[in-house]
């Protein structure tokens, strides 16, 4: 059974209200994921969900909030360079085709050392967007940095492939 990216936000919001660390599982999770987070990369991976969530919800300054000034986003063998130009060109679209499109994560492994961290997830996004059928496999990659305010988002690396 899997449960959807809203009741996982809805989680997620809880545990940030109440200032319990995000687990990596209050995304929307296969039931049979392999989730392979070690402990000290937990709140780590719940800064990338509250990202998603972020996003999911439209809540463009929480996503932005999460992304070091300095990020490096690569997507479709192309670079965004910086949150500013995150900003000003592709958030608004990831924003709503994350609201539109569910992503069910499948697999999940981070790790970190001192104030850095990585997290590589895959999932699967199936739905419909601007009248299209969307069904694809996906893969992430984030890099992350700990500063006085918690984990940054520091690189993004997507990619997806079409389900045959």
């Amino acid at each position: 059974m899997c449960i959807s990216r809203s009741v996982a936000a809805a989680v997620l919001a809880a545990a940030l209200v109440c200032g319990t660390p995000a687990l990596s599982h209050d995304r929307a999770v296969s039931s049979a994921a392999v989730m392979d987070v070690q402990p000290d990369a937990v709140e780590a991976a719940g800064a990338v969900d509250a990202f998603h969530a972020a996003l999911e919800h439209g809540d463009t300054a929480a996503a932005l909030a999460l992304l070091a000034d300095d990020v490096l986003i690569l997507e479709g063998g192309s670079a965004e360079r910086s949150k500013a130009e995150y900003a000003a060109s592709h958030l608004a679209a990831d924003a709503e085709f994350s609201a539109a499109v569910p992503n069910v994560l499948s697999r999940r492994t981070a790790r970190a050392v001192g104030d850095s961290a990585w997290v590589a997830s895959e999932g699967r996004t199936e739905g419909q967007f601007n009248g299209r059928p969307i069904n694809s496999l996906s893969a992430e990659t984030m890099v992350l940095r700990r500063d006085a305010a918690g984990w940054r988002i520091t690189h993004i690396h997507w990619s997806s492939q079409a389900v045959r």
